[in-house]
């Protein structure tokens, strides 16, 4: 039985792992450095239900497949500063959900620290990534911060409402 639970909790987490690969091309992008994506809700899931370590896996091997094959970038000296994101968002979810409980409380708290974190790390990856390859200017990196912040507050409560049927549905599947 124990090795039954196993093998669908891997099979789930690679499912995951490419619904966050598509979710990632299928973002909208506007203008340069602006993107609405719900690349970061499987990997929610994954930490919400397994823990921080397959939230981490989820969001590192996700987004390197997006990252390499179709984003366009390739393997670049800021690919690993892109990944970052989502791989702490898994380990944050899983961490803060131990901690907080799985309460809608808990849940928001969550997702809205870790699509904060999203947020603040990809903005800091587009700060490198710009100076490395010399196209930086504060407008670009920084002017629509206060959207892709609100954005994430978004994300949050639409993440914290969709959680508790998802995740109860998935356990049903688990068992």
């Amino acid at each position: 039985m124990k090795k039954s639970f196993a093998v669908r909790q891997l099979a789930l987490n690679a499912v995951l792992a490419a619904v966050c690969t598509v979710l990632a091309g299928l973002s909208l992008k506007i203008g340069g450095n602006l993107k609405i994506s719900f690349e970061s809700l499987p990997v929610h899931i994954g930490a919400l239900l397994f823990g921080p370590v397959d939230g981490m896996l989820i969001g590192g091997i996700g987004t390197f497949i997006y990252q390499v094959l179709l984003s366009g970038y390739g393997i670049s000296a800021t690919t690993v500063l892109w990944i970052l994101p989502y791989v702490s968002c898994g380990l944050m979810d899983g961490l803060c959900a131990a901690r907080m409980g799985r309460g809608r409380g808990g849940v928001f708290f969550t997702l809205l620290l870790s699509e904060l974190c999203i947020t603040l790390l990809n903005t800091f990856a587009l700060y490198v990534d710009s100076k490395i390859y010399a196209y930086y200017s504060p407008a670009f990196v920084f002017g629509t911060l206060a959207l892709r912040l609100f954005l994430c507050l978004v994300r949050a409560l639409v993440y914290t409402a969709l959680m508790p049927p998802l995740l109860g549905s998935l356990k049903k599947v688990l068992r």
